[in-house]
């Protein structure tokens, strides 16, 4: 006798989050907004994530010579430094010193540079 396994439908799956639905409920977004925005201070810098459970993936294509570099530079890491890392943890690092350069430097960051180099 076959047994059915109940699966969630497509429904159940790509239902619309509590940020949507608020979204929603907001009405639709204008370009110009009726009334200026109020002045925001400048928020602290943001940190990278760091040791915690990520909810979002992302795919990033490298050579195999970028790939040995960023081993490389793991095994760098903890055996001058003793710094115990991996390559997830290394590339969010890299990431946050690179956009908080671009968000404090503009068109004077590293990015940048580099960007109209290639």
């Amino acid at each position: 006798m076959a047994r059915r396994v109940s699966l969630p439908s497509a429904d159940d799956l790509f239902r619309a989050t509590q940020e949507e639905k608020a979204a929603k409920a907001r009405g639709p977004v204008h370009a110009v907004p009726d009334q200026p925005e109020p002045e925001v201070e400048p928020q602290a810098p943001r940190k990278p994530s760091g040791r915690v459970k990520h909810d979002e993936k992302m795919t990033v294509y490298v050579t195999a010579q970028e790939l040995l570099d960023l081993e490389h530079a793991r095994l760098a890491l903890r055996a001058e430094h003793g710094l115990a890392v991996d390559r997830g943890r290394l590339v969010r690092e890299a990431l946050h010193l690179v956009l908080a350069d671009l968000e404090q430097n503009g068109d004077a960051s590293a990015l940048v540079r580099r960007l109209n180099e290639g």
